[in-house]
């Protein structure tokens, strides 16, 4: 019912050093670093929370959700950065509040645990609702707020494609538990539509490599479309033999976005391409169970020094997850694993 291997890649001991190695930095309290003595961020944190759900961590997790509760503003949203001392950045993010409602799905499709869902609606339905406040006429939605609530003037292509995929989620629990949200259903494919169709609605930032792949891994393109979108750019942003750049100009290459455009290659069908990805990264696994956050190729040089994120274990995580269709959430990025369907109207792609 969860990860173990991925075979030929890596072993179930492989596997256990890596959940372990985000465990580790797991406080007290329940928040999950970045690493000793480095801060958190609410996304982040929610996607280390999946991925020791999917290797069997449920208590670990479920003390992650735990946190968020108990640090939740009342307005719905958390801070960007949380240290152990408490708030570092004070910034207030709509992508990483809105991604509460997107793991607290993925836990209930892993455990079935009704109660985790109920016990955790409120916060799911405070989180949505302050993204949703944020959505402009076009239907993108505004990147953040500052602390004293004054919203940030432009909208970001990825952030708005993952706080789609969190609007199908929370949109999946509230049928769950019998909740009618027209609104966040309305919001959703205004904000599907924008993303697809609309791109002056977002700052440029196409030479990113997330801005190249979230709007495959958040579902909002998929089939021939999708397929096209990542081939169009395959070559600015992989590099043969290691992964996905961070930037297209650049040779920094992280495993936590090659993660993540493994699970959009899935998504577009792409299944050769995604275990090519995901054998590539395994060099930049350490021998602890961590990942490096960044190597500069071809010197093999680790960005930033000495970096190991727990973010980037997770997302590995959640990528071997999806890959070996392990757990009951491993469709969540490329089957939708019980999201309900797409909630804009697509126009047929030419051929």
């Amino acid at each position: 019912m969860y990860l173990r291997e991925v075979p030929g890649l890596l072993s179930p001991a492989e596997v256990t050093a890596t959940a372990e190695s985000i465990a580790a930095n797991q406080l007290d309290s329940g928040l999950i670093l970045w690493f000793p003595g480095g801060h958190a961020d609410p996304w982040n944190h929610v996607e280390c929370a999946m991925a020791l759900d999917v290797t069997g961590n449920h208590a670990a997790a479920e003390r992650a959700y735990e946190f968020l509760a108990g640090a939740q503003r009342r307005d719905g949203s958390w801070h960007r950065y949380y240290t152990a001392g408490g708030v570092e950045e004070h910034k207030l993010d709509a992508n990483c509040t809105a991604y509460v409602a997107c793991g607290v799905w993925h836990h209930y499709l892993v455990t079935g645990d009704r109660g985790f869902l109920e016990t955790m609606w409120r916060v799911v339905e405070a989180a949505v609702g302050f993204a949703l406040d944020l959505q402009q006429p076009r239907g993108e939605i505004l990147w953040a707020r500052h602390a004293d609530g004054t919203p940030w003037p432009f909208a970001l292509l990825t952030s708005s494609s993952s706080i789609y995929h969190s609007l199908l989620s929370g949109l999946a629990i509230a049928g769950e538990l019998g909740h009618e949200r027209p609104l966040w259903r309305t919001g959703s494919a205004r904000l599907g539509n924008a993303v697809a169709r609309i791109p002056d609605a977002f700052a440029p930032k196409d030479r990113f490599a997330m801005d190249w792949y979230y709007p495959v891994l958040a579902g909002i393109l998929d089939g021939v479309e999708a397929r096209r979108r990542l081939l169009g750019r395959w070559d600015d942003f992989v590099l043969d033999g290691w992964g996905v750049r961070c930037v297209a100009d650049r040779d920094w290459v992280t495993p936590a976005e090659t993660a993540e455009c493994t699970l959009a290659c899935l998504a577009a069908g792409l299944g050769d391409e995604a275990w090519r990805l995901f054998e590539w990264s395994q060099r930049q696994r350490d021998a602890d169970g961590n990942y490096w956050t960044g190597t500069v190729v071809p010197g093999e040089n680790r960005f930033p020094a000495g970096e190991k994120a727990t973010y980037t274990a997770a997302a590995q995580l959640l990528a071997a997850d999806a890959l070996t269709g392990s757990s009951p959430a491993a469709g969540l990025f490329q089957r939708g694993a019980g999201l309900p369907a797409a909630t804009w109207v697509r126009q047929p792609a030419s051929r």
